[in-house]
């Protein structure tokens, strides 16, 4: 399982050169004006992952197959887009099918940029964002509870439970709060989840800076930082022209011109990471001759439905995993010396996988 993480922000913050330079591609045209980007893009990137390599090398995998990350460079936003300002609507609904938001913050000077409120404000421009997005939940969630009130009456339970979400839901929006601030018991997680409301996604802000703050963020992005924290979100520094730059270079010529810039790993590499963290993301590995793969599944996830991951059959079948610690692997030079070494462990059904785990799993067909 990958993810798919929505690149949104206001008009001219950044957002399309970053994806650009993230996907490595030039699908999404970056311009100096409201509105270049008039449906979302998609790209389908590799999620950077040294252990893999690691790992194929020691097992000699003729292939290797890292686990994939969907970004979707969403259409500037802009006050109003509730109401169908801008581009609206069809934006607000594709920002749904994500699993996360990436708010990309202009967090740099240049003249040369206009932006569309005429100043620099980060903060200012994640609240005119998460404004309209709470807007739109409000609208959406007053329709539903009138289309629910029918079911209600008539004691379904499906919709008594919605009902009862939908409504914790608008009261934090009403008190200004994301609908993401309400606290849901375990068994309410599903259905919460199918509410697919806006503000239940968790946010990792892009604070993107010139290439001279690349390294260190500046007064902006410290706002910002301080923001975040305040909400419990994510934060990345991120300079879009440097990542833009190194899309363009041999991974060779790209490393020295991080190294130059002050810089040990590439944005991208940032990017992911941060997002794995708020998602509450990890991998596990499968490793042979034929091929060295990644997988990613979700903190918490057990064996047999890391299994399904790979197939259903897996799950469905599942006798145990040969598992064997990633730093055990290495360690070992390999499954063979694991094995010898006693660190090959035997794991049944109630085995939460842990990052980094070597797998092998039985199943019944």
């Amino acid at each position: 399982m990958g993810f798919k993480m929505g690149i949104v922000g206001l008009p001219n913050v950044g957002k399309s050169t970053l994806f650009n330079a993230l996907t490595k591609t030039a699908a999404a045209q970056a311009a100096n004006f409201p509105f270049c980007t008039i449906e979302p893009n998609v790209g389908d990137v590799a999620v950077p992952d040294a252990r893999l390599d690691r790992l194929a090398a020691i097992a000699g995998s003729k292939q290797i197959i890292p686990t994939r990350l969907t970004f979707v460079d969403i259409a500037g936003l802009v006050k109003g887009a509730s109401k169908g300002e801008g581009l609206g609507n069809q934006f607000l609904a594709n920002i749904r099918e994500t699993d996360a938001i990436a708010h990309v913050l202009r967090c740099f000077e240049d003249g040369d940029v206009t932006h569309v409120e005429g100043r620099v404000d980060p903060v200012a421009d994640a609240d005119t964002i998460e404004t309209e997005l709470m807007i739109a939940d409000m609208e959406s969630i007053e329709k539903r509870l009138q289309n629910l009130s029918r079911k209600v009456r008539g004691g379904d339970k499906d919709a008594v439970q919605q009902e009862r979400l939908l409504k914790e839901a608008l009261a934090a929006l009403e008190n200004g709060k994301p609908a993401r601030s309400v606290v849901v018991d375990a068994e309410d997680a599903r259905a919460w989840k199918n509410l697919q409301l806006l503000t239940t996604k968790p946010i990792l802000y892009v604070c993107n800076v010139g290439e001279g703050n690349a390294a260190n963020g500046n007064e902006y992005s410290a706002k910002v930082a301080e923001m975040a924290a305040a909400q419990g979100a994510g934060t990345v520094i991120i300079s879009a022209q440097i990542e833009e730059e190194i899309s363009q270079l041999e991974a060779e010529e790209a490393d020295m011109f991080l190294s130059e810039m002050g810089l040990e790993e590439a944005g991208l590499d940032r990017l992911i990471r941060a997002g794995y963290d708020l998602l509450k993301l990890e991998t596990y590995f499968t490793v042979g001759p034929k091929e060295a793969r990644a997988w990613t599944i979700r903190q918490g996830t057990a064996a047999p439905q890391a299994a399904g991951v790979i197939h259903g059959d897996f799950e469905r079948g599942f006798i145990r995993a040969e598992t064997i610690a990633y730093d055990d692997y290495v360690t070992c030079n390999g499954e063979t010396g694991a094995k010898e070494a006693g660190k090959m462990r035997v794991e049944g059904k109630s085995y939460i996988v842990q990052d980094g785990d070597v797998m092998h799993f039985l199943f019944n067909t």
